[in-house]
């Protein structure tokens, strides 16, 4: 699914009430994730705090009634690519370092973790994580030969 310019504008849109519920400061206090939930029957877009507290929310005209198979990765994609384009108001929030934007579908199951940011380093997707465990694994077995 690629996104139309009403779309992307919609869901910026809801990033820039998020910004404005946590504008930057020089000592943020506040303790949170993101956590954006989307319903594909309604094209609702809700954004909530740690305390299932609403923050804002958009629809998204197109995503409703979508029947698609993917319809959960596509969102996740075109978050995404829009969360990506916004990472330095992102990043500039006033929260408190790390915190991250997760996708959950309507019955709050976590579907992805759509942005972290932890300081200087932002993590827009998971492929930089991909394969650490085995890393990991190889690195401790390899360590412990030498024992």
């Amino acid at each position: 699914m690629k996104a139309s310019e009403q779309t992307t504008q919609q869901i910026e849109r809801a990033l820039r009430k998020i910004g404005q519920k946590f504008p930057p400061t020089e000592t943020p206090t506040l303790l949170t994730d993101i956590h954006l939930r989307v319903s594909q029957e309604s094209g609702e877009m809700l954004a909530f705090d740690d305390d299932d507290n609403e923050i804002t929310r958009c629809v998204v005209e197109e995503w409703i009634d979508n029947k698609d198979d993917n319809f959960y990765e596509n969102v996740t994609s075109v978050l995404r690519q829009v969360l990506k384009r916004q990472s330095k108001s992102i990043d500039s929030l006033g929260l408190l370092k790390p915190f991250s934007i997760v996708l959950e579908d309507d019955e709050k199951e976590s579907i992805a973790e759509l942005y972290i940011a932890d300081g200087d380093t932002i993590i827009i997707n998971n492929e930089l994580m991909e394969g650490l465990d085995k890393d990991l694994d190889n690195f401790f077995e390899n360590l412990m030969k030498d024992i």
